[in-house]
């Protein structure tokens, strides 16, 4: 008698994951069109098919209670919505198959295990390894040489932007940076004309996981601080942040500046008054200025009638019609091709909303530099090959006129790199703070 109920207890085990096959065949197709639909449906199949063919309700939750599926949120249009025709293979597999019974008994308990682990998904929130999306879901064998830094694949069958990456700094750049032998650990970034501390984040974020120590600096009427830009008269006032934090510095304290567009001059008027507290400046697509140059005439060596930069601004009048302007403004319709042409949107949508006006006054001020004081800051400049704001042609003439000690280049990245290129900027920082004064 036994030995009979067990026969008939493998014959229901068997035909219970041949019905198992053919419905995971069937949700499958349907999870194309209606995802809700199909991950409820199978839920339920899952659970009914293990009472039936394997005896009570597993008990999967970790304080004893059986698991309980809640039935997800389906639109009308998904429950209307048919089953496809019974695929003519799931039909075939319903005719009598002659097997090993050994062989069928584990393939029974594989399958059973396999019912197990997706309900357990289920109970977690999860969803269905489908086999469409497993290329995305799972990354490669790590125990590959050429694998072994490979980024963990998103879950998600959503196509990514190339230009959007996933941030992990631990597994990608910098494994071998050791901050006691460097110089200084310390990062001070100063933002360009119109944007604020906001732009940095994700270079923040990234220095900060490789142990760096970043501070990002508001400048007046920028970012979040509170003056008014049309109020600002010169260049001190415009970096009195900068200055402010750097005068307050521990006296052996040094740091590395890095200034971006206008912040470029800003960082400069810095290291005339502040060299010893600085170790190296880079400047990222930046105004590097020649002694006695502004930075409206290093932008006048671009202009145009064509020039985009030209079209983009909008001056504001404070003082009033007939006196000099008090700030520039650029047209938000503009802002994409003009200063996030590879950047994603949702960091465009971000500036766009965060931009101020930029004061006018310390573009005119013509800077002074010295070799005892300018001069003796080690200097870095970053090119931007698909800068619209600051095309290439205009910063290699900068460089030449006033040669750094040495020119990277991050290749794809527009006027603000810091969103288009945040991984390959971080990866040049660094190098950047490791190399010595020997």
């Amino acid at each position: 008698m036994a030995a009979e109920a067990e026969k008939k207890h493998m014959a229901l085990v068997r035909h219970t994951f041949r019905k198992l096959g053919a419905t995971t065949r069937d949700l499958r197709w349907r999870s194309e069109r209606h995802p809700n639909l199909a991950r409820w449906r199978m839920g339920r199949h899952l659970l009914d098919l293990t009472r039936r063919g394997m005896g009570d309700t597993p008990k999967l939750a970790t304080d004893g209670q059986p698991v309980r599926l809640p039935r997800a949120q389906i639109s009308e249009e998904e429950a209307a919505d048919e089953a496809p025709p019974e695929p003519a293979a799931a039909v075939e597999r319903e005719q009598p198959v002659v097997t090993d019974p050994i062989v069928e008994e584990g393939e029974a308990r594989r399958r059973y295990e396999q019912a197990l682990a997706a309900a357990i998904l289920f109970q977690q929130n999860g969803s269905l390894p489908f086999d469409r999306s497993a290329s995305l879901r799972y990354p490669p064998n790590s125990s590959s040489k050429k694998s072994a830094n490979v980024l963990p694949r998103s879950s998600s069958s959503r196509a990514r932007s190339l230009t959007d990456p996933l941030l992990h700094p631990h597994q990608l750049v910098n494994q071998d940076v050791k901050l006691d032998d460097l110089e200084t650990s310390h990062f001070v970034l100063v933002h360009g004309g119109g944007f604020g501390a906001w732009c940095w984040y994700k270079t923040i974020a990234l220095l900060e996981e490789g142990g760096f120590k970043v501070t990002a600096i508001d400048l007046t009427g920028s970012g979040i601080h509170s003056s008014d830009s049309n109020s600002i008269t010169n260049l001190s006032q415009y970096v009195k942040p900068l200055t402010d934090f750097l005068e307050n510095l521990a006296e052996e304290e040094k740091v590395i500046l890095v200034g971006h567009d206008f912040g470029g001059s800003c960082i400069s008027y810095a290291m005339e008054l502040f060299p010893l507290k600085i170790s190296k400046a880079v400047f990222l697509t930046a105004a590097m200025l020649k002694n006695g140059q502004s930075t409206l005439d290093m932008f006048s060596q671009q202009a145009g009638s064509d020039d985009l930069m030209r079209q983009a601004q909008i001056f504001l009048y404070a003082n009033g019609n007939d006196r000099p302007p008090t700030a520039i403004d650029l047209d938000k319709s503009l802002l994409r091709d003009l200063l996030f042409n590879q950047s994603p949107s949702k960091d465009i949508a971000l500036a766009s909303v965060s931009m101020r006006p930029i004061p006018f006054a310390p573009v005119l001020e013509k800077l002074s530099f010295s070799d005892m004081k300018y001069g003796s800051v080690r200097r870095f400049y970053i090119e931007t090959p698909e800068d619209n704001a600051v095309p290439l042609t205009l910063q290699e003439s900068m460089i030449n006129a006033n040669p750094p000690e040495r020119v990277f280049r991050l290749k794809g990245a527009d006027h603000s790199p810091f969103f288009s290129k945040p991984q390959a900027l971080h990866k040049i920082l660094v190098e950047i703070s490791k190399i010595s004064s020997a």
